[in-house]
C-alpha cells in the first residue's frame, strides 16, 4: 500500500521536517531522520499532538 502522507506544498517539506524534529525534542522523543517505526503510539502521538498545539497557538497569535 502506498503512503497517503503527502505534502501539499512541496517547498514546505523541509520546514515541516524541522518543525517535527523540534517538536520531538520538546517532548523528549528520540526522532531520527528516515524510518521511525520503532516509536510507540504514545511517542508518535505526543510529537503530532505537540505540533498541532503549536500550530493552533501560532494561529491564535495571528488573530490578535
Amino acid at each position: 500500500m502506498a503512503s497517503r502522507n503527502r505534502v501539499l506544498v512541496p517547498q514546505a517539506k523541509e520546514g515541516l521536517n524541522r518543525f517535527k524534529m523540534e517538536s520531538a525534542r520538546e517532548v523528549g522523543v528520540d526522532l531520527k531522520e528516515g524510518y521511525n517505526g520503532d516509536l510507540t503510539s504514545r511517542e508518535a502521538g505526543s510529537v503530532g499532538g505537540n505540533m498541532v498545539k503549536k500550530m493552533v497557538e501560532a494561529y491564535e497569535q495571528g488573530l490578535k
